[in-house]
């Protein structure tokens, strides 16, 4: 049973229409990292590039300083004017950026009350962004926590690797809505389909992966592994073609 917190968040992936989101469900007790793994699942990131997130730490400070005291007066927190955001990455020499690590537990050092946001970012090419709200905080010991986390519910397919970021997303989107044309063709050739649905969404079958996709990110980023073929077949959705 899940005897800790459950955070419930909104996700949606930025500067690209029509909205691709997510609303979902994690425990409370996982890593900033293993979150991330679990974001890269609901939107179709295979593990390829770095990932991080950031925090508008004074932002948040400030939206949960005036949960704790509603009554307060905005000249209280003038002290608070200016935006700091905190980055949360993989520790690497060669990048000479000030971060945190990734792998703090989310539950002691990020979300306190609803409202609060994050931006996790991928491939710092193609410059992949998703924002993140913190919807709610909430007890359900009844709940198995092998049911976590979870999808509620949300649109859209996801990213596609190593396209362009959000606007070669709708070069791609446009391609495959029209169905000819060089363009077209070369995308074809490029994914290996004839067919590329965009605005599709399963949530059963990516409730399904969420149970299996984010353990083996975890090895790839944490630990270096190379996946599986098994881990393989499970990222090529093998199992959907028996």
């Amino acid at each position: 049973m899940a005897s800790y917190p459950i955070y419930q968040f909104y996700s949606e992936l930025c500067d690209y229409e029509p909205k691709i989101w997510r609303r979902f469900q994690v425990p409370g007790n996982i890593t900033l990292s293993q979150f991330g793994y679990i974001l890269m699942t609901m939107y179709e990131m295979q593990a390829s590039h770095l990932f991080g997130f950031a925090v508008p730490s004074r932002d948040n400070f400030i939206l949960y300083w005036k949960t704790l005291n509603p009554n307060c007066e905005n000249t209280t927190l003038t002290i608070f004017k200016n935006k700091e955001i905190t980055r949360y990455e993989f520790q690497d020499d060669e990048m000479d950026l000030p971060c945190e690590p990734i792998t703090n537990k989310m539950k002691s050092a990020f979300f306190s009350c609803p409202g609060e946001k994050m931006t996790m970012e991928y491939d710092y090419g193609d410059g992949w962004q998703i924002e993140i709200t913190l919807e709610n905080i909430i007890m359900d010991k009844e709940l198995p926590g092998r049911e976590l986390p979870r999808v509620l519910e949300g649109a859209g397919y996801g990213i596609i690797e190593d396209c362009g970021g959000p606007g070669g997303l709708e070069q791609l989107a446009e391609a495959f809505q029209k169905k000819s044309g060089p363009e077209y063709e070369d995308f074809c050739e490029w994914l290996g389909c004839k067919e590329l649905d965009l605005l599709s969404f399963d949530l059963n079958d990516m409730n399904f992966r969420l149970k299996k996709i984010p353990r083996i990110y975890r090895e790839i980023y944490e630990y270096g592994m190379q996946p599986t073929q098994r881990s393989i077949n499970l990222l090529e959705r093998k199992y959907l073609k028996r």
